[in-house]
């Protein structure tokens, strides 16, 4: 069956030279230019795929897609106000933030590394306006390190005192999430972000809708997927059959534009039936994510004439066996695409055999600058309250230049941010060499990115039109900062 978002992907830019000619706008109920493929697809595939087990009609009214011109006119009045209130802003209508589960710790085990009635003393003599969440975070995280549950629990509930809910400035709803996420390790909560099969229909809808207005409204994830998709396109063009592996695909959006441009510069090197495959190397408990995206991309290069191949490798089985748990053909090109999440759930050393796959490039985009590859928990966590702070302080400044109100940051907070907070504490720590001494070691040298590449970064950045982002070139990385703190950089290599 064909699936019903052909009209979608259309819009869907090939490079930032496709969006950066139009100014910003608020998301509506129908995509905008820079929504990304995946989001718009990936909602109608939901519901294509679902449509036995959920009500279709409120899930195309919830994401806009219902055509309400056969109502009655109360209807239409309030469908009109509804629209109205979605032009001037940001339509997320979104739930309370979850509570989390509080449990005591063991009150038995025997702590003698601190002397707690002075550390009590001395921080109530502290003013509340002057708590420094990054000090008591640090001091938590030490607990973990050292299993220090009694002191763990006297800071926690001093930080569950001060930090009751995720408002107030970016550092409090940073160290809000951190905290929470903290808190997990020690009630032995883990890995608390879900798959979709487990999540409810109006939660996908939310997932899916702060996705899309992350890329829209903040540069970080085009310039992510902008950056990479080029650094491939110029390794391996002119080649008839393309194979990227993909270590963290996502929802797979990212890979629309580069399916466009690769069908695109065969077309006008009138090159027949050129292929591409992509082998996703996914947790376990990816399965509807990766249904969904298979059918997706499959429908997309359908449309564009493009022989296409999506598999999905999980991580387990190529922890187990590395890059022998996936397919190759001789006479594809192969580009590799990495980032921190691999590198904590499964070390290094899997860089090692590189070499024996002969990738023409090895791109690697790194989203958690200064917090990856951390050797102590403490140092991985205080990096991160720093990365998401001004994460969020970009998101505010991108809310006081459109004039919108803020529901939407709390919408990108609790279904884009949270579950990567809680996936780095829960990673955190692990004694992982620093991926350039990997690359290094393995022989892979840094390759300068092309003019091209760049001049799609600065193009990305100025059409966002907020103050304070802008790219940077150092060591032959490409980064993305606001103001003196770097968001993200992509980097290619070669051997």
């Amino acid at each position: 069956m064909k699936l019903p978002f052909v009209s979608s992907i259309a819009a869907e830019p090939k490079s930032v030279l496709d969006i950066r000619r139009s100014p910003p706008s608020p998301v509506t109920g129908t995509s905008s230019e820079l929504t990304s493929f995946a989001y718009d697809s990936f909602e109608h595939g939901m519901i294509n795929n679902q449509v036995d087990e959920w009500d279709s009609d409120s899930l195309m009214r919830e994401l806009g897609l219902y055509d309400d011109s056969n109502t009655n006119s109360n209807s239409n009045t309030n469908n009109s106000n509804n629209n109205s209130n979605r032009s001037s802003g940001y339509p997320l209508d979104l739930p309370d933030l979850p509570s989390f589960f509080y449990s005591d710790f063991d009150q038995n085990l025997n702590q003698n590394l601190f002397d707690l009635n002075n550390l009590m003393s001395e921080e109530d003599a502290t003013h509340t306006n002057e708590f420094d969440y990054r000090i008591e975070l640090t001091r938590l995280a030490e607990c973990f390190e050292t299993q220090s549950f009694q002191l763990a629990q006297v800071i926690l509930s001093r930080l569950n005192q001060r930090l009751r809910s995720p408002t107030g400035k970016p550092l409090q709803r940073a160290a809000f999430y951190f905290k929470e996420a903290i808190q997990n390790l020690f009630n032995g909560s883990t890995s608390t972000t879900r798959s979709l099969q487990s999540c409810t229909s109006y939660e996908i809808v939310q997932v899916i809708k702060a996705y899309r207005t992350f890329s829209t409204v903040s540069p970080i994830p085009m310039f992510s997927s902008f950056t990479a998709n080029q650094a491939i396109l110029d390794a391996v063009d002119g080649v008839m059959i393309v194979h990227v592996i993909d270590f963290d695909i996502g929802f797979g959006g990212h890979w629309a534009s580069f399916l466009k441009a690769v069908a695109e510069k065969a077309e006008a090197r009138k090159v027949h039936s050129p292929a591409v495959r992509i082998t996703a190397v996914v947790p376990e408990e990816y399965e509807p994510e990766s249904r969904l995206i298979r059918d997706n991309l499959h429908q997309f290069s359908t449309d564009l004439k493009l022989r296409f191949e999506i598999n999905f490798v999980s991580i387990r089985a190529f922890e187990f066996a590395s890059f022998k748990s996936i397919k190759f053909i001789n006479g594809e090109k192969t580009a590799v695409l990495l980032s921190p999440m691999i590198f904590r759930r499964i070390g290094s050393g899997f860089v090692n055999d590189l070499r024996r796959v002969s990738p023409t490039v090895v791109v690697y985009v790194d989203g958690e600058l200064n917090g990856s590859g951390a050797s102590f928990f403490s140092k991985a966590v205080i990096d991160g309250v720093e990365l998401y702070t001004t994460v969020l302080e970009s998101l505010e400044a991108a809310n006081v230049a459109g004039g919108a109100g803020g529901d939407w940051i709390k919408s990108i907070e609790m279904f884009v941010l949270l579950p990567k907070i809680i996936a780095a504490v829960e990673d955190g720590g692990r004694n992982v060499s620093p991926w350039r001494e990997a690359f290094g070691r393995a022989g892979l040298r840094p390759v300068a990115m092309s003019q091209f590449g760049e001049f799609q970064a600065e193009c990305l950045v100025r059409r966002v039109q907020v103050r304070g982002f802008h790219v940077v070139k150092q060591h032959a990385e490409m980064m993305l900062c606001w103001h003196d703190r770097p968001l993200v950089a992509t980097s290619v290599w070669s051997f």
